[in-house]
């Protein structure tokens, strides 16, 4: 493990959702603020507030993406083909590792929007034994693409 995945792996072990660790571990490359940095990935975590949808931490590394690259105010559109280039090419090599980026597939149908599947995800320790890959997954792609 890298640095920087182990950086997130710890935040997000410690209590933080995968979104948020995958951002605050690119901090300090980013010039974000890292209280900001949680408060902006916080609605990610879970495949977007529990809905299952996106893994968290492909949207925070999409987060990342478009901090790094993403087109601002006063730029041209080639920012933007940029950051979607990068963004297909973090998704394609998070599906060639987990299979899909479906937080709901990832977790083999656990639903995390009931108590039961809340309960589930601890008793079976989901967060270590699933979760956990998913965020080094995407720290460490994003080391190579950014």
């Amino acid at each position: 493990m890298s640095a920087r995945s182990d950086v997130a792996v710890t935040k997000f072990l410690s209590g933080y959702n995968c979104a948020q660790a995958v951002l605050y571990s690119f901090c300090d490359d980013l010039g974000l603020d890292r209280n900001a940095a949680l408060k902006l990935a916080c609605g990610f975590g879970a495949g977007m507030a529990r809905r299952q949808e996106v893994c968290g931490a492909i949207a925070g590394g999409i987060v990342t993406l478009g901090i790094k690259h993403g087109r601002g105010e006063g730029q041209d559109r080639a920012a933007t083909e940029e950051t979607y280039r990068k963004v297909r090419e973090l998704i394609s090599q998070f599906e060639s590792e987990h299979g899909t980026c479906n937080c709901r597939a990832l977790l083999k149908g656990c639903d995390l929007g009931t108590p039961d599947g809340q309960r589930y995800f601890k008793e079976n320790d989901l967060q270590s034994k699933t979760c956990k890959s998913c965020v080094k997954t995407v720290v460490e792609t994003l080391e190579r693409i950014l």
